[in-house]
């Protein structure tokens, strides 16, 4: 198999070639990325599977390259680039995630921004 064909990999950059489709969330999540040791930037997260995701990071990145992600939910990962096609990487983790936690709430406060609460008004 040729590990830089995209057609090689489905959208979480999972092997086509073992027949297996894992389970994945579509989504649009905004994380960080390094890739390669350089400086994290953002990107867009498309999908996500337990064992990968399909992310849109608007440059050549060459198969194998290693990421560090942190995603919403989940926190730091890693993983390397499974390939990589107009823009769009698949990226296959090095440990499974639980992809529902990437569409968790965030914020786990006790209040409720003033701004979130109902208006409610006296006038009669």
């Amino acid at each position: 198999m040729d590990m830089t064909d995209p057609a090689a990999f489905d959208d979480a950059g999972e092997s086509t070639d073992r027949h297996r489709r894992r389970e994945r969330d579509s989504l649009l999540l905004i994380a960080s990325i390094a890739v390669g040791g350089e400086p994290a930037r953002e990107v867009r997260i498309r999908n996500v599977s337990a064992e990968g995701l399909m992310a849109e990071v608007g440059h050549v990145v060459e198969p194998g390259t290693a990421v560090a992600l942190d995603l919403r939910g989940v926190g730091p990962v890693t993983g390397k680039v499974a390939w990589c096609t107009e823009g769009r990487v698949g990226i296959t983790l090095d440990r499974p995630i639980d992809p529902k936690q990437t569409r968790k709430p965030v914020g786990a406060g006790t209040t409720t921004p003033f701004y979130a609460k109902p208006l409610v008004s006296g006038l009669r």
